[in-house]
């Protein structure tokens, strides 16, 4: 989108949703009939705290700058929703504003749904910080009973270098395995950084793994990879899979991670059953 027609559509956007808000809405007097639906201008400036020059500058797209304080303003105004407030702050600014404190993540029927059709193929749902919040029984089966897991068990750096069994799990990638999740938690880190968790998290694992502080200090980053992995299963042996993850837009900040088995070490076979012997 060239510069110009950014700022038209960031007051086209403006504008629309302006005209949405009854002077009621927000505690204003009618004061008779509007020839026009919604708040005015001056309103809008009023209740935002900018004037009404800059504000209508910022309406007719003109080239002014705007702090992400007087953005959060007018979108409460406006009254935005989060997606509406998201498309806000790409058009003022060309990114996605401040992450705010988030609501505990709520894993719905449907995701859970979801996740159990798959069936044979081991999935799970993780959230931003790297928490399992939702798993099939194919993953139990392969992973380890998530039902029985506390909290920080079910993270999945806390697993990978303070658990003995998902070491062996991963065998001789583990090491590769580890730098893709510090690499990961890392980019998490930079998106939620006022979110103390982080902070107290990657402390917490500093004090107890020498070997995930080395990984931490190379400051790698990394999205969710594609990719192929073997598993060293204790009753079953090897187990080969390649996984892929996505998200939903429902739930942006829950990555859905699905492995697929592969032909190598009669894995579908062994997967059916452990699946059956449980």
């Amino acid at each position: 989108m060239l510069e110009l027609d950014r700022q038209l559509e960031l007051g086209a956007f403006l504008k629309n949703r302006r005209a949405r808000i009854l002077p009621a809405h927000v505690g204003l007097p009618e004061n008779g009939r509007r020839r026009t639906p919604g708040l005015r201008r001056a309103e809008v400036a009023m209740l935002a705290g900018v004037s009404i020059d800059w504000y209508t500058y910022l309406e007719q797209g003109r080239d002014i700058q705007v702090s992400n304080q007087v953005l959060e303003s007018i979108a409460r105004v406006l009254q935005l929703d989060d997606s509406e407030r998201k498309h806000l702050f790409l058009l003022a600014h060309r990114q996605l504003p401040p992450e705010t404190e988030r609501p505990p993540l709520q894993v719905s029927d449907t995701l859970q749904r979801f996740l159990d059709q798959l069936g044979h193929a081991p999935a799970c749902a993780i959230d931003a910080k790297l928490n399992i919040v939702a798993w099939n029984r194919a993953f139990s089966v392969v992973y380890g009973d998530y039902d029985h897991f506390n909290t920080r068990e079910r993270n999945l750096l806390w697993q990978t270098f303070m658990s003995p069994a998902f070491l062996a799990l991963k065998g001789a990638q583990w090491k590769d395995h580890a730098l893709r999740l510090v690499a990961q938690l890392r980019a998490h880190y930079a998106r939620f950084i006022e979110d103390n968790w982080y902070a107290d998290f990657i402390l917490d694992l500093q004090q107890h793994s020498i070997e995930f502080q080395q990984l931490w200090e190379l400051h790698e980053v990394l999205d969710a990879p594609e990719g192929r992995k073997l598993i060293h299963h204790p009753v079953v042996k090897e187990l080969a899979f390649e996984h892929i993850s996505f998200q939903s837009i429902d739930v942006p900040d829950v990555q859905i991670l699905v492995n697929i088995a592969l032909p190598e070490y009669d894995t579908a076979q062994k997967l059916a059953l452990l699946l059956n012997q449980k």
